[in-house]
């Protein structure tokens, strides 16, 4: 591949969780209006349905989440997620690490914008 040819997908491991917590500390939720919002949120990023309700039954017992099925909303009986205070300190603590990330990659950019200058 000469320049200009590589394809690079910049990607932040695990980003769908803090995106996942920042939905949920809107209020409680079920899947599909997760995943809804996962999409607007991310996207350059498929939304499996299944690692979807995978990642969530793993937030739960960890206890960052926790869910009830509700009978009381339009349709089939769904299960809803919401955040815990575990999971608002877990989100804290994400913006936090992505703050720093991102003051990282804002001085990589710079630096790389300064150099294409000269």
């Amino acid at each position: 591949m000469g320049p200009g040819q590589w394809r690079v997908h910049a990607r932040v491991e695990r980003f769908i969780e803090p995106a996942l917590l920042l939905i949920l500390k809107d209020g409680s939720t079920h899947g599909y209006d997760l995943a809804d919002s996962l999409a607007e949120m991310l996207p350059t990023e498929r939304i499996d349905m299944g690692n979807l309700y995978r990642m969530l039954r793993a937030l739960e017992a960890e206890e960052i989440v926790e869910s009830e099925w509700r009978d009381d909303l339009p349709g089939r009986n769904r299960r809803t997620y919401r955040l815990t205070e575990h999971g608002e300190s877990l989100l804290e603590t994400w913006a936090e690490a992505l703050s720093e990330a991102n003051e990282t990659i804002t001085a990589f950019l710079d630096r790389y914008r300064d150099r294409r200058k000269t």
